[in-house]
């Protein structure tokens, strides 16, 4: 296959105490048939087996740091200042690419585009502990994406937002559980050309971190939303999301 471009990609997986999930993730990146790609896996001083997992493929991992961090989004700063490549990813402990041509797949379906996109974006499905299928994710990617689109929640799963790393910031470290809605907005404010690659490229491990933490995520994403869309417009569609869930009831 002629590529037009050969875009890098940068895999970040942050990791503590992952020794039960960590491996399908690992196995998920280093199996990809497109090869511009570098995996970087910040680790938070894990004591569980982690590290015997990392070392045992640490020939096919570029970069491995484990040390103590301030939590979550501390750790994808660290590893979003080692990452290297064009794009950026961030592929959680548990969660898999799709399928093993997944990256080869979204450089080929940007192929008929004139510039690199500023996002490539797609769907992702919700997976058991064994890897297997139990749903779409309820929130579906839109045709078209802009920054405006998180006014209706996050429409894509973080992990499904590949972003040119020239325009991605840091996390901002005030939010401990939403940071990332914020993170991808910023970088949609930035971007004129989002791509929907119109493919699932992402298995989610159905018990992620925010389950336990709903009610204070939700809070802070409702302060993340004010500061981007406004606070009178962000009452407005929080008033439409509780409508709209009782009427679904």
């Amino acid at each position: 296959m002629h590529y037009h471009y050969a875009p890098t990609f940068s895999i970040i997986t942050v990791t503590y105490n992952a020794v039960e999930t960590l491996e399908a993730t690992i196995q998920s990146v280093i199996s990809q048939t497109y090869h511009h790609v570098e995996y970087l896996i910040i680790d938070g001083a894990s004591t569980d087996g982690t590290l015997a997992i990392i070392e045992s493929y640490k020939d096919r991992i570029t970069k491995v740091i484990s040390e103590p961090d301030k939590g979550l989004y501390d750790a994808m700063n660290k590893g979003l200042a080692l990452a290297t490549g064009d794009y950026v990813c961030f592929l959680n402990a548990g969660d898999r690419l799709h399928e093993d041509d997944t990256l080869e797949k979204m450089v080929h379906s940007m192929h008929l585009l004139e510039v690199l996109p500023d996002v490539l974006y797609g769907e992702t499905e919700i997976v058991n502990k064994a890897g297997h299928f139990v749903r779409m994710r309820r929130l579906s990617a839109p045709e078209k994406l802009t920054w405006k689109s998180f006014r209706n929640g996050m429409l894509v799963c973080h992990q499904a937002f590949f972003a040119k790393r020239a325009l991605a910031e840091p996390y901002d470290l005030k939010y401990r559980f939403s940071s990332d809605f914020d993170w991808c907005v910023k970088i949609m404010k930035k971007s004129k050309v989002l791509h929907n690659t119109h493919l699932t490229l992402i298995d989610y491990l159905e018990e992620g971190m925010t389950t336990r933490n709903h009610k204070a995520s939700l809070k802070e994403r409702f302060w993340i939303m004010s500061k981007h869309y406004g606070f009178f417009s962000t009452v407005l569609y929080h008033l439409w999301f509780v409508l709209r869930a009782l009427i679904k009831k």
